[in-house]
């Protein structure tokens, strides 16, 4: 196992969502996330795996994949009961880093596969670290722009943390935001992205969705016959994607690519 990049503090905002919510939150199923790291590690064949380390010493699983001359740092978050390479996340790590985008895909808090969603807002404080960790270890790395992609529960997870408005996160992703949320009080750039066939929860808040974006840059983009998890419609979620984080950051750039990203 690599060393793990080690807990750092966090902002004040996200100790007092963490205070309010509960000094003390639920644990996932750690061996279950275990199980799923022997598995796919061995067969990465773009990035590198790390592990990040959290306040309470639990080691979760990153897949690091650098970009030649990176526009960006992305972190890639999951939905309920994956892997941070599995199906669709996998699809966007991957083809992000083409696209000219480094990408951190983490493994977000999972419990049992028999445990349904209503149980998951439990674990969004640990999954709010756990973002937190992986934006300070791409900043660590010298990227000035940092943009979370999230995807269905992982866009639930992702909001807990993206309301408290992170200073050094340039935008926010989020692929099929479910369970009726909406982006209030979130002031980054917003790309909702969903597909004309997505889940009805997903589709019945389309119009909250979109009247809760309340920054300029912020799109909200329908992807013709895809459904939740953009099977067959893979190329036009990705496009989608990159072509909003192309637009969001060519004003910051003059000729060539600035370094430190």
């Amino acid at each position: 196992m690599r060393a793990a990049y080690k807990y750092i503090d966090l902002p004040i905002a996200i100790l007092t969502m963490l205070l309010t919510i509960g000094t003390v939150f639920a644990a996932g199923d750690y061996d279950r996330e275990q199980r799923w790291a022997d598995e796919i590690t061995p067969g990465i064949l773009v990035g590198d795996p790390i592990y990040l380390e959290q306040q309470n010493h639990h080691k979760f699983l990153g897949i690091y994949a650098v970009a030649s001359n990176p526009k960006m740092g992305l972190v890639i978050a999951h939905g309920m009961g994956l892997n941070p390479d599995a199906g669709m996340i996998g699809t966007l790590r991957q083809k992000l880093v083409d696209a000219g985008y480094t990408t951190l895909s983490i493994q977000m808090p999972v419990y049992a596969a028999d445990i349904g969603f209503e149980a998951y807002p439990t674990l969004f404080p640990d999954a709010a670290e756990r973002l937190q960790l992986a934006v300070a270890y791409l900043k660590s790395k010298g990227y000035q722009r940092i943009a979370i992609v999230s995807h269905s529960n992982g866009s639930r997870m992702s909001r807990t943390y993206m309301i408290t408005n992170p200073p050094d996160v340039t935008a926010w992703v989020a692929l099929s935001l479910t369970q009726g949320d909406t982006f209030a009080g979130i002031k980054a750039p917003i790309l909702d992205l969903y597909g004309e066939d997505d889940l009805p929860h997903v589709l019945n808040s389309v119009t909250r969705r979109k009247a809760s974006l309340t920054n300029a840059d912020s799109q909200q983009k329908l992807v013709p016959a895809a459904g939740h998890f953009f099977v067959e419609r893979e190329d036009s979620m990705i496009r989608a994607v990159s072509n909003f984080l192309d637009e969001l950051i060519k004003p910051k750039i003059t000729g060539k690519i600035d370094k430190c990203f």
